[in-house]
């Protein structure tokens, strides 16, 4: 009994402090009414939880408008799923935005566009070619890049085979008869394009798909030049792709456009005829098409060689039998 009574007046004295802080009754109130007021409190904080341990975390984070640690990895793996954008980037911009997910997708796309005009001034010597064809036209375009690694990249690639289909709508001065048509960014890149990638997708025009697909990368991406040739009715164009990842890609690129005589020539062996022909031309890497063509220059030179081969002073040696 003694001890009873010598242990009572603490916890009272406890009860009390602790419902004074959540009631604004009498500090003269008894000690039963001070523990139905803490009972409130404490089943209003813990309501709608099982575990209480849990339950009171949850209630501090309540305050807060971060989310848990995992939410945060779930956020970052969606952001990242969704841009391919480097781990650092995607943290930075959901953090910027709160973890709201959709205006962190829209900061990365602010933050790509800056990265992109800061390295636009860095070499881009590696890249792709992309051809596209169709029954009267074959498109050629040149995608550069700054290392091997981002030509092989399939958004890259993505991006070069679909600028090179819509290559084929550039409206050239040859479109009447055989020709070729060369043009460069100042045509081609307010073309509109309209892209279905799960990384790069919507309508846009080229130059910003290039700004967008070099902010992924992390690396200068830029369209150089590309080709537009055209064939008359009678004749039939052959490409040839080499060290090709795919169709329709490759490092060095040869088109040979065929005339044909006659109508009941067959079109597909022609065809094949000028794919090895232009895979021929691939490898002797011609500088000119035919001897007219020839500079007197570049024929001087040759024979500057040729001369300088024939005076050089010959070797006598001396044998014993």
């Amino acid at each position: 009994m003694a001890f009873a009574r010598a242990v009572r007046r603490p916890i009272g004295v406890f009860y009390y402090s602790a419902s004074g802080r959540f009631s604004s009754g009498n500090e003269y109130s008894t000690v039963a009414s001070k523990l139905e007021n803490l009972s409130q409190c404490k089943s209003s904080v813990l309501s709608g939880y099982t575990n209480p341990v849990r339950g009171f975390g949850n209630f501090l984070r309540s305050f807060s408008s971060t989310p848990a640690v995992s939410d945060q990895m779930s956020l970052i793996k969606q952001l990242r799923q969704r841009t391919s954008a480097p781990i650092k980037d995607v943290k930075a911009s959901l953090v910027e935005c709160n973890w709201d997910l959709e205006a962190a997708q829209k900061d990365l796309r602010k933050r790509g566009k800056v990265l992109a005009s800061k390295k636009s001034s860095r070499t881009a010597a590696e890249g792709m070619l992309a051809v596209a064809q169709n029954e009267g036209k074959v498109a050629v375009i040149e995608l550069n890049c700054e290392t091997d690694f981002v030509a092989r990249n399939e958004i890259f690639q993505y991006l070069a085979l679909a600028m090179a289909k819509h290559a084929l709508l550039v409206e050239s001065g040859s479109q009447q008869g055989s020709g070729v048509f060369p043009f460069g960014p100042e045509l081609f890149e307010e073309f509109k394009l309209n892209l279905d990638h799960p990384k790069v997708n919507g309508e846009t025009t080229v130059s910003n798909a290039v700004t967008e697909v070099a902010a992924i990368m992390g690396e200068n991406v830029r369209f150089r030049r590309g080709f537009l040739l055209s064939k008359s009715s009678a004749g039939v164009l052959s490409a040839y792709l080499h060290t090709s990842p795919q169709p329709g890609l490759g490092r060095i690129a040869g088109i040979v456009s065929l005339e044909v005589e006659g109508e009941n020539t067959q079109l597909e062996a022609i065809q094949r005829v000028g794919s090895e022909l232009a895979m021929h031309v691939v490898a002797a890497k011609p500088l000119f098409l035919s001897k007219d063509l020839v500079s007197s220059e570049a024929i001087a030179n040759e024979r500057e060689i040729l001369k300088s081969q024939v005076n050089v002073t010959p070797h006598c040696y001396e044998t014993e039998l």
